[in-house]
């Protein structure tokens, strides 16, 4: 069985969108759709729930997502534009959560 993967779609103060990926649908755990988060906590958030991530593709499969990194570099360097806290917006998890049990999925 694959871990399921999944895209969040940001958007950041100056306007710009970004789609990010990552290869497990612990990005709920740590941002919501429709959110708003000062950029160092959407940072932190993000980079907390990739580790995770990769970590379970590592336990999995028996390495690391390097998308998961690629990612993770994409957030660092985009969040370096923009001040301490400026306002990143999560428009879109795509998949979202199924309503009945979402820890079977995760």
């Amino acid at each position: 069985m694959a871990v399921p993967e999944m895209t969040f779609t940001v958007r950041w103060p100056d306007g710009k969108v970004d789609d990010c990926y990552s290869p497990s649908l612990v990005m709920h755990d740590h941002l919501t759709a429709g959110g708003t988060y000062a950029v160092e906590d959407f940072l932190d958030r993000s980079l907390t729930a990739l580790a995770t991530a990769s970590e379970r593709v590592r336990v999995k499969f028996g390495f690391a997502c390097t998308s998961a990194m690629a990612t993770s570099d994409q957030l660092r360097a985009s969040a370096a534009a923009y001040a301490p806290g400026q306002l990143v917006t999560v428009l879109a998890m795509h998949p979202p959560l199924p309503a009945s049990n979402p820890q079977e999925t995760r």
